[in-house]
């Protein structure tokens, strides 16, 4: 963030000079942790069902804090100027979307119920073969993520690629107003969040909300296999590019998978076709591959530009990441998992080369509802169908197991983590391929970590 006065600050957050100089400078931007802060920040006093950072306003100007924002006024430090507003987590978006308003960047909002941060790391990749870039770090993408990762760039930044998550109706519009996005991605509409919004055509119409916050000179990229395209067509004011089809003006063609990556032809319509590859397996891969191939092109870098940044793109860790253990090949997809996710890495596992076994080690999917029994059932038959040993882990995924036996494959279920680490450990063995994957609270990062260990 660019400096700025206590007072301008209080200002742009409807806020009160509760003590100190109106004059102080904040010089290192916004932190709401006081474990990483930097001297002459603003520091953010969240508060949460489970956690008040007020508690720890001392050891925020201990830590070198330069300025406090808080919603009450017990215990102050002194010394140190305070701006009071209601609600300090309002305050915080209200200074983004204020600080936002005075930068000159270009905005590439993406979104998505799976590929959202794979296609920022791509997208991220691309743009800085040219440009200078500011992007969504690891999980930053809510309500809260993303006010401080627009407060991060900087004033020379020339674009911000800022991945927006949700979990309920009516959280994207708030994030689009605050990133007012230039670009937008939606990367698919598939069931993540199915429990709390209720349907599938419900979640299409909250991601539809990075289309109607476009303007006229806006564009929105969606895959050729999203069957919204139409729906979104009508919604925006902007012009939409469908990516990846057959007559897309930006498509792959002579795509070769493989174990480390796909190999390639990007073509890019009245521009030209140059060979590209990606480091990362996956058909689905290259769909976000283009998805940020498009956002390149149209903010105006060469086709030779996109395609190293897809050749040089490195994933978040925890998107099929791969690691050799005893000759084993682990596949590391633990960072989350909805259906259509887990139903690509399925896919990916069984078209990789390799003489052994494929394993899939599957935990919970999260916020699936009702629609869950039917949905572990289906992963379960997949797994059957594509040959593929399913391990699965914990008792709400009974289902995914049954369904693979009942399919004719080979399943084993564990109700412990630690339990399926020991069956891997002693039952694999060299030349075989073992993918894990579930969402966030199926830690299943432990049960690879316990049974091959890198």
């Amino acid at each position: 963030m660019n400096e700025y006065s206590v007072q301008q600050l209080a200002s742009a957050m409807n806020g009160f000079l509760q003590q100190g100089r109106g004059d102080f400078i904040v010089t290192s931007g916004v932190s709401t942790d006081t474990r990483s802060i930097q001297k002459g920040s603003l520091f953010v006093a969240l508060k949460g069902e489970n956690f008040d950072a007020h508690n720890f306003l001392q050891q925020a100007v201990e830590g070198g804090a330069g300025a406090l924002l808080v919603q009450n006024v017990e215990n102050l430090p002194k010394g140190v100027p305070v701006i009071l507003v209601d609600d300090t987590l309002v305050g915080l978006q209200r200074l983004a979307e204020w600080y936002r308003g005075g930068l000159s960047l270009r905005v590439v909002a993406i979104s998505g119920s799976n590929g959202k941060t794979s296609t920022k790391d791509f997208t991220r990749s691309v743009l800085s073969q040219k440009l200078k870039v500011n992007a969504t770090q690891g999980n930053l993408n809510n309500h809260i993520g993303l006010p401080l990762t627009i407060l991060a760039t900087e004033g020379d930044d020339e674009a911000g690629v800022f991945e927006m998550g949700m979990n309920h109706s009516g959280e994207l519009e708030q994030l689009c107003e605050i990133g007012r996005p230039d670009i937008s991605i939606i990367t698919n509409v598939g069931t993540a969040h199915i429990e709390n919004l209720g349907s599938r055509e419900a979640i299409a119409i909250e991601k539809g909300t990075l289309a109607r916050a476009l303007n006229s000179e806006g564009v929105l990229l969606v895959p050729a296999d999203c069957d919204f395209v139409e729906q979104y067509r009508e919604e925006t004011e902007g012009k939409v590019i469908v990516v990846g089809g057959d007559d897309s003006s930006v498509r792959a063609e002579n795509v070769v998978p493989g174990a480390n990556g796909s190999q390639f032809e990007l073509i890019i319509e009245g521009v030209g076709r140059i060979a590209t590859s990606i480091s990362v397996p996956g058909r689905h891969m290259v769909s976000n591959a283009l998805l940020a191939a498009g956002a390149g092109w149209l903010l105006g870098l060469s086709l030779e530009e996109i395609s190293a940044g897809l050749s040089e793109a490195g994933l978040t860790s925890g998107r099929l990441r791969q690691f050799d253990c005893r000759g084993i090949s682990v596949i590391d997809d633990t960072y989350n998992a909805n259906p259509e996710s887990v139903i690509a890495a399925l896919e990916t596992l069984a078209s990789l080369p390799g003489s052994g076994r494929r394993i899939a080690a599957l935990g919970i999917m999260a916020e699936l509802g009702s629609y869950a029994k039917a949905a572990y059932q289906r992963i379960g038959r997949l797994a059957a169908e594509r040959d593929l040993c399913l391990v699965a882990v914990g008792d709400d995924v009974v289902e995914m197991s049954d369904g693979a036996r009942e399919a004719g494959g080979e399943a084993h279920q564990f109700s412990k983590p630690e339990s399926a680490s020991e069956w891997l450990s002693a039952n694999t063995h060299s030349g075989d391929l073992v993918l894990f994957k579930g969402s966030r609270m199926a830690a299943m990062e432990r049960v690879m970590n316990q049974s091959f260990p890198s």
